[in-house]
């Protein structure tokens, strides 16, 4: 007899159906999984037997032959571990399934019939709820997360026991309640423990109310790593749809759980300087996001930019620009979402002191331009706003000066912006300004005589690209935002200038 269950597998970030065709025949015992498994899928012959046995159920002496379709795709993990024991109780007419035809099953399953959460749920919910799927069995750790894809009838299952009593109706399993969560007040690093530095708060300000890059350069100490690590502090709330896109990644990686299953608040990554371009971009044998799909909708922070390796540096020019990755492998190809608002901070020279006060550098000339060399002229065009970051004197540093501003007063400011931007934009449009495209630049970004004047002056002085010119005029649009305007003024432009590369990066 064949019994088909419906189940669900990963590929990439997205979820596909997946049917275990369980089939008992004649002949010696054996039990054979088939349709491209992987090492844990095929482990799964000993976990169901074991906990089979210990559910009270008869494991059957036949041959046990399981497929799982489509079979051209390779299958990875322990999801299908519960689809596997569910077919085969009911092959072998132990188990009713008369009334599951439009429901799926997966789970990991323990050697006693419990049932183990497993990675990737929402993103398998979701493509259930694509396939039709009406209602999901399993684990019941993973029940929040999956109630997170609307429409779907979540059955938390504890183990195959009360399964199997739920299946002929003795104990019903009640659905599981759609997860909701308050969003708690936002605690953490907050700008107003920043001292001075008011130039770069404002760049950083500009920054978060478009979704702009950032690159802070500056002596060791002055602030940039502090300032940057504030920047969550000021950036705007997540939407669900943002929210979703996010958890779906983080649930791939297995960095959600059952007390927090929705990524609430804008990610924050910071990989070290030694990161393989792999471990950037993401990658392996079966291919699983990188840091700048974690720091998608979020920022991603690089701390001593130049000491990255060039191509770690270089894999970032596709994903700045078309906000996703791709991933080409032999077996096939796979695209993550990485929109993120990229920040940078750097020494200006090895020693780090090139241009302090103190003059304590030590670097030649030569030294230093083959230092700011690593930094290619493609990649510094694709940063928005360059910003030096002063060393800070006694007075700044003693507190004499006046109270800083904390970060709630100038995420109120960032907000107000990005609402400008929502109503400028619809539902269908840009985020923010730095995703603004060809026609929204010629719709929203026009300049009048004086403007054109002070850009076209700009253009030869400073060598700027087409890609340069049009990160200005996005810059310039968020600056207008932020102070409430509707048309794009002369010292809108002039601020927005300032913040190109300098002179010394550029050469």
């Amino acid at each position: 007899m064949v019994c088909n269950v419906t189940s669900l597998g990963l590929y990439g970030v997205m979820g596909y159906p997946v049917t275990a065709e369980c089939a008992l025949s004649g002949g010696l015992p054996a039990f054979d999984v088939v349709g491209l498994p992987d090492a844990a899928v095929k482990e799964a012959r000993e976990r169901v037997r074991s906990a089979i046995k210990s559910s009270g159920f008869d494991f059957p002496v036949s041959r046990i032959t399981v497929n799982l379709a489509p079979a051209d795709r390779r299958k990875a993990g322990t999801v299908y571990d519960l689809p596997i024991l569910v077919g085969i109780l009911a092959a072998g007419g132990q188990l009713p399934l008369k009334g599951e035809p439009d429901s799926a099953f997966l789970g990991e399953l323990s050697l006693d019939g419990r049932l183990r959460p497993v990675s990737g749920i929402l993103p398998m919910a979701l493509a259930a709820k694509r396939a039709g799927i009406t209602r999901l069995f399993l684990p019941a750790d993973n029940a929040p997360e999956a109630t997170l894809a609307d429409g779907l009838e979540i059955i938390p299952v504890g183990t195959v026991k009360e399964l199997a009593e739920h299946l002929t109706g003795e104990a019903p399993i009640p659905p599981a309640p759609v997860w909701q969560e308050a969003l708690a007040p936002m605690r953490g690093p907050d700008f107003n423990e920043v001292k001075g530095q008011e130039h770069t708060k404002r760049a950083l300000e500009v920054a978060a109310a478009g979704g702009h890059h950032v690159l802070m350069s500056g002596s060791p100490g002055s602030g940039k790593s502090m300032m940057a690590k504030r920047l969550p502090s000021i950036l705007p709330d997540l939407t669900r749809t943002e929210a979703l896109a996010c958890t779906e990644i983080y649930s791939v990686m297995g960095l959600t759980s059952k007390e927090h299953p929705m990524v609430r608040r804008r990610p924050f990554r910071s990989p070290h300087h030694t990161i393989s371009a792999a471990g950037m971009t993401g990658g392996g044998a079966s291919p699983r996001p990188g840091e700048i799909s974690l720091a998608h909708n979020g920022v991603l922070f690089l701390d001593e930019l130049p000491e990255f390796h060039s191509d770690v540096l270089e894999v970032l020019r596709q994903p700045l620009e078309d906000g996703q990755t791709q991933i080409s492998r032999v077996s096939g190809s796979v695209t993550y979402p990485s929109r993120f608002m990229l920040v940078c901070a750097m020494n200006p020279c090895r020693c780090g002191w090139y241009g302090h006060p103190s003059g304590r550098c030590t670097c030649t000339e030569q030294s230093v331009r083959r230092y700011l060399s690593r930094l290619s002229g493609p990649m510094l065009d694709r940063i928005d706003i360059c910003v030096d970051v002063p060393a800070l004197d006694y007075d700044e540093l003693s507190g004499a000066s006046a109270p800083a501003e904390d970060s709630e007063a100038i995420r109120a400011r960032v907000n107000a912006a990005r609402n400008l931007q929502t109503a400028r934009f619809g539902p269908d449009g840009p985020a923010c300004n730095a995703q603004m495209g060809p026609k929204e630049l010629r719709a929203y970004c026009k300049l009048d005589e004086p403007c054109q004047r002070l850009i076209r002056g700009a253009y030869d002085r400073l060598g700027l690209t087409a890609r340069g010119y049009d990160r200005i005029l996005r810059v310039a649009r968020t600056i207008a935002d932020l102070d409430g305007d509707e048309d794009i003024a002369v010292h809108h432009l002039a601020e927005a200038l300032q913040y190109r590369p300098p002179e010394h990066l550029r050469a």
